[in-house]
């Protein structure tokens, strides 16, 4: 047996929780995910949902996991690779030892390690150490499920009750391990659980003998302490996941345009969190209808924009298709409108608890005719706040449907967010025409943004038609003429051009110019911010330029592209943001890397990758 040697301290650290969907896998990694942001780590969380929603027990289809990257530095991903895997059976063992580091510590349940549990999983032996090649690894194999029925013998619990807490007692060995407080948990149990005092105990006392196991046995050679971090600025935090803080960003732009929030939608993976987190904020004036289906989620958007409140729509790609008529009608009529897309796995159902950046085509050109939206994307669970905020003023202020897409993987991912003074943000101007506007048009617009007037139905010398076929250029009449129609097409177009005046100027992260330029969007920002970091920290010529405005483009783009000597665009799809820069800039070469696998990039892949570029393979 090994001697306990003490305490060392580490930078960063991440951790794996994996094990069936009743497992408990995901509440385990938030609590120790909330433990660690309370204590002042930096953190980011990485939920890995099984894509099969009844998937046999026991099995790898039915595998469940939730990584946790603690750091005393900026954590920016939830980690390639974890230091730590709790695997509750064998098929989740099976299915998360490649993404353990060599050398790293796995703690398995031994109670499930048996013969019905290894058929279950596809094992061809009852041996996982041998035929997994785990002996480079630090195994320790507990009967966690044994140790929690002992544990809670006496708590007047059923059995089911009892084992479902082995979470807990698997948990509370986590929290030895690495030295995490465990009150901010306890406080949980008695804020989750305070109608049943009995369940709060049961909790208390599973996670601490959790606890006291582990620095019982002789296995655990070390402990391992993350101090708080000193990089994150000072103020106010909260644990936030992308869905969240995107419902919370709508909510902030209706309050700023000092108008009511109305929420269609129809609830989708991975997308239904929007409608539930707005649902719950009757108390700020929040409107929420569950529809039928994702059309009548759309079109009462549009109606309830119509009649003066800030809407938003919240889908992901397959519903994005289905709401694409009704997006036009929405681009026709020039009401603003928001509809946020959390991306998935495609096409058709595909994978729907997986991530990907496959929809933004469709985003850009997927509705009949010439149809023209602003289209905006998410960097990372917590700027989903300031994106949503931004799509709301955007839509608002120039009249016009506005697309924000984030993905699976910010959208259920977490990390701390430093809560906003809201006094900082801009106030939201809609054009709203007063009541007896003398000589009122309904398509005459202003100067600046090309917008036309937000006329609410029901005022005084406000009269106008809405709907779906074509308008006159100034009265919104039925207009079949096509000279006019010309002119309602350029307008529309140009009014989202005009959008390029009104966002900041593209930002590159290094040197202004250079050998290598990495060029990405949306979520897969942190990923590719630690690569380049990686490589410039090496000396490397490296830099990155990643995009949240998509459509219009900001208007340096170009000036930027022109200044290094290999551009590679980086995605999770074909190559869809790469083949839109060719057709907006087409005298620069774009190299790609591209990946589509429903897993975001790892930091190893893209610093091999930009490697093999700056050496000229």
């Amino acid at each position: 047996m090994e001697k306990q040697t003490g305490v060392q301290e580490l930078d960063e650290v991440a951790v794996r929780f994996s094990g069936d969907s009743g497992d408990g896998m995901q509440l385990t990694g938030t609590l120790f995910a909330d433990a660690s942001a309370l204590f002042g780590n930096d953190v980011s969380t990485f939920p890995d949902y099984p894509a099969e929603i009844r998937a046999p027990q026991g099995t790898i289809g039915g595998v469940s996991g939730f990584q946790v990257h603690i750091g005393s530095k900026k954590v920016n991903t939830p980690g390639d690779y974890c230091d730590v895997l709790v695997a509750m059976n064998p098929a989740a063992l099976k299915a998360n030892i490649k993404w353990v580091k060599k050398g790293g510590m796995v703690i398995a349940d031994a109670d499930q390690f048996n013969e019905k549990g290894y058929q279950r999983a596809g094992y061809k032996t009852l041996d996982a150490v041998t035929e997994l090649n785990l002996q480079d690894y630090k195994v320790i194999m507990a009967p966690i499920t044994t140790l929690t029925k002992e544990s809670l013998k006496d708590s007047g619990l059923d059995n089911k009750s009892i084992v479902r807490s082995k979470n807990m007692f698997a948990l509370g060995m986590v929290y030895y391990i690495f030295d995490r407080p465990m009150n901010f948990t306890e406080t949980y149990f008695e804020t989750k659980f305070k109608k049943k005092p009995e369940i709060i105990e049961a909790n208390k006392k599973v996670l601490q003998d959790g606890y006291n196991y582990a620095a019982n046995i002789q296995a655990i050679p070390n402990t391992y302490s993350i101090k708080p971090s000193k990089i994150l600025p000072k103020g106010k935090y909260r644990t936030v996941s992308g869905n969240t803080a995107t419902a919370w960003g709508l909510i902030a732009a209706a309050e700023k345009a000092g108008l009511p929030l109305f929420c269609g939608s129809y609830p989708i993976t991975p997308a239904t969190d929007i409608l539930a987190e707005l649902s719950k904020r009757k108390d700020l004036g929040v409107k929420t209808l569950q529809a039928e289906d994702e059309i009548a989620g759309i079109c009462t958007a549009i109606g309830a924009s119509f009649a003066g409140n800030f809407a938003v729509t919240s889908t992901s790609g397959p519903g994005l298709s289905l709401k694409s008529e009704a997006l036009g009608l929405a681009v026709m009529t020039e009401l603003p409108l928001v509809v946020v897309d959390v991306q998935r796995g495609g096409p058709s159902t595909g994978l729907p608890t997986k991530t990907e950046q496959a929809d933004l085509m469709q985003a850009l050109w997927g509705r009949n005719g010439e149809a023209p939206v602003v289209v905006i994307s998410a960097t990372s669970p917590s700027n989903c706040f300031d994106a949503a905020f931004n799509a709301g003023k955007i839509a608002m202020e120039h009249m016009t449907p506005v697309i924000l897409l984030t993905d699976g993987f910010i959208a259920n991912g977490s990390e701390p967010w430093l809560i906003p003074n809201m006094k900082e943000y801009p106030k939201i101007n809609p054009p709203l025409v007063e009541e007896g506007t003398q000589g009122y048009m309904p398509y005459a617009r202003d100067d600046k943004r090309l917008a036309r007037g937000w006329a609410l139905p029901g005022k005084k010398g406000l009269t106008h038609r809405v709907g779906g076929l074509e308008k006159d250029f100034l009265k919104g009449s039925l207009s079949h003429d096509p000279i006019n129609h010309q002119r309602m097409v350029d307008i529309r177009a140009a009014k989202v051009e005009r959008v390029r005046e009104f966002i900041p100027e593209q930002k590159v992260i290094g040197d202004s110019e250079g050998d290598l330029l990495v060029i990405g969007w949306g979520g897969t920002y942190g990923h590719l911010l630690d690569a380049v970091t990686d490589l410039r920290e090496k000396g490397k010529s490296v830099s990155l330029c990643h995009f949240s405005y998509i459509n219009p483009l900001p208007k340096n783009t170009r000036d930027i592209l022109s200044r290094y000597k290999k551009l590679v665009v980086c995605e999770l799809n074909m190559g869809q943001f790469a083949n839109y820069l060719r057709m907006n800039f087409q005298e620069f070469n774009y190299l790609q890397f591209n990946k589509v696998q429903g897993l975001p990039f790892t930091v190893v892949e893209l610093v091999e990758k930009f490697n093999q570029l700056l050496e000229g393979k």
